[in-house]
């Protein structure tokens, strides 16, 4: 680093300190949020956020067979394109 004067030393000094502070506020309001959304200080890991899904939706049988019918159906079809060359 460069050889500095008493006054370039002083006012460097007043710049970190002003910056720490600055570093603690924000690190204070990040604390804040994350304990507003339900999750602890330290830092975020992905199975703490939030599902995006939503709850877990129970399907009754008939609906379970329809869906697997139509998958069935699709497959079969592309299946179909893909050994025609399409």
């Amino acid at each position: 680093m460069a050889n500095f004067s008493s006054d370039n030393a002083t006012l460097l000094a007043a710049a970190l300190e002003g910056l720490e502070l600055q570093r603690q506020r924000i690190d204070a309001q990040i604390a804040q949020v994350r304990t507003a959304l339900g999750k602890k200080a330290g830092r975020a890991t992905a199975s703490a956020a939030p599902s995006l899904n939503g709850p877990k939706r129970n399907l009754s049988e008939a609906a379970r067979k329809r869906i697997a019918a139509a998958q069935k159906k699709r497959w079969a079809e592309y299946r179909k394109n893909k050994a025609s060359g399409g």
